[in-house]
């Protein structure tokens, strides 16, 4: 498999498996399955977080760790991985509070957090480490601290950050570079092929932006990755809609397009929106979900396909504006 470097982390696999749904969704025997597959094809960045996923009934948010954790230690693969946890975005209270009572980013939750992790895992370090979501309550120098010792104690190997306004990454790596700690080296943000609607902003889950784009384009050494790339299935499932801040005129034009090409080229629609993130400037690494074998193998066809220019440019130019 295709290989792409992070900052402190080494090399990774051109595909992030996500894990999101492993434990609470997708059953043990599907999850170990899955992967399996994909580290016999080569993959070996898994992600997950501490609060996945909580808010399923019955789930506390730590079902994936401890999913992963059986199967490496089930497999005996720890290092052949490289993988990624987040902490933030935990529910503390009811459900229908969050994210006000998220965890947020201090010291003490990330450093109890990081442990909790660590012992969900069966590990002894994490190597990539996310600020999972936005916590303006605390100054960002505080957090970038705290990682920072993490990583001095060799319990955590590199730093990203996810769901984080522009400005507030370009913050906390100054606060880093003034501390004399450890910067991110990556960002995952929501990002596919389709634009959303003009003034949205999703939320806690925000989109990534162009200004955003700009700035990991003049910053070698972060890393931009993408969750969300094939909107849940919503390109390829007619039960699955598309999500309402992404379905509006401009997204039927792109559409279109994408169909077309992928039709001439022999390639799923899916297949299509990850090799055009991949490509790209910056060249996105997409982060994946599945529930099936079947479904990882259609996302493991993206690595081989390669988009020629004017096709690159055809769907890069498809608007409806």
């Amino acid at each position: 498999m295709k290989q792409r470097s992070i900052r402190g982390a080494g090399e990774v696999s051109g595909i992030c498996l996500g894990a999101m749904g492993f434990g609470t969704w997708v059953d043990e025997a599907t999850s170990f399955a899955i992967l399996d597959r994909f580290l016999e094809a080569g993959g070996t960045f898994i992600d997950t977080a501490d609060c996945y996923a909580f808010w399923v009934d019955g789930a506390s948010g730590s079902e994936s760790e401890l999913l992963l954790g059986r199967w490496l230690a089930s497999r005996g693969v720890r290092d052949q991985v490289v993988l990624a946890t987040k902490v933030g975005g935990l529910a503390t209270g009811p459900l229908d509070e969050w994210p006000g009572n998220a965890e947020g980013l201090s010291a003490p939750v990330i450093r109890k957090q990081a442990e909790a992790s660590l012992r969900n895992l069966g590990t002894d370090r994490i190597d990539l480490y996310y600020a999972h979501i936005e916590d303006r309550r605390t100054p960002v120098d505080e957090t970038m601290g705290a990682f920072g010792e993490l990583v001095d104690a060799g319990k955590v190997r590199a730093l990203g950050c996810s769901n984080l306004a522009t400005w507030r990454i370009e913050k906390s790596q100054a606060a880093a570079l003034e501390l004399g700690a450890t910067p991110y080296s990556a960002v995952q943000q929501r990002l596919t092929y389709l634009r959303p609607r003009p003034g949205a902003d999703g939320g806690v889950n925000p989109f990534a932006t162009d200004e955003l784009l700009d700035y990991v384009r003049n910053e070698p050494e972060l890393t931009l990755i993408a969750y969300s790339p094939q909107l849940g299935g919503a390109y390829s499932n007619p039960a699955k809609p598309i999500p309402a801040e992404y379905d509006h005129p401009d997204s039927t034009a792109r559409l279109a397009v994408l169909r077309e090409v992928a039709g001439e080229l022999g390639a799923t629609v899916n297949q299509v929106v990850m090799a055009w993130l991949m490509q790209g400037t910056p060249a996105v690494l997409p982060v994946v979900g599945a529930s099936s074998v079947a479904q990882l193998e259609e996302s493991l066809g993206s690595l081989e396909l390669r988009l020629e220019g004017a096709v690159f440019e055809r769907l890069g130019c498809a608007t409806n504006a």
